[in-house]
């Protein structure tokens, strides 16, 4: 059996299955943001906010926004290691992609949760 460094000895069927339920839970947090949206056309700062007081939405928020840089970072390593050849100009993309991933996350969840 041939284990690949660049996956740390992961099957594709891992990364493709994180794929598919980090796209449905952002799917599902899409439409009732859209659906949320649409039942409160005066939507004022007290709703948003009241909205996000809630710790559910919390939750679901911080499941959706982990999901995402799941999404993001196995979308583009599969992107990297296809079409950027030299060992170099992908490790720095790689690594530019984590580098704002966690930035992202880091920022999400002040955001959130006042941290």
């Amino acid at each position: 059996m041939v284990t690949s460094i660049t996956s740390f000895g992961r099957s594709g069927l891992y990364d493709w299955m994180i794929q598919r339920v980090s796209a449905v839970v952002l799917l599902v947090y899409t439409v009732f943001m859209i659906g949320y949206l649409l039942m409160n056309p005066g939507l004022d700062y007290e709703q948003w906010s009241a909205l996000f007081e809630n710790t559910a939405m919390r939750i679901f928020s911080l499941l959706t926004l982990l999901s995402f840089a799941a999404h993001i970072w196995i979308g583009m390593w599969s992107v990297s290691t296809d079409y950027i050849k030299p060992t170099g100009a992908r490790f720095v993309f790689q690594s530019a992609t984590g580098l704002l991933t966690f930035i992202y996350v880091v920022w999400g969840i002040q955001i959130l949760w006042g941290v």
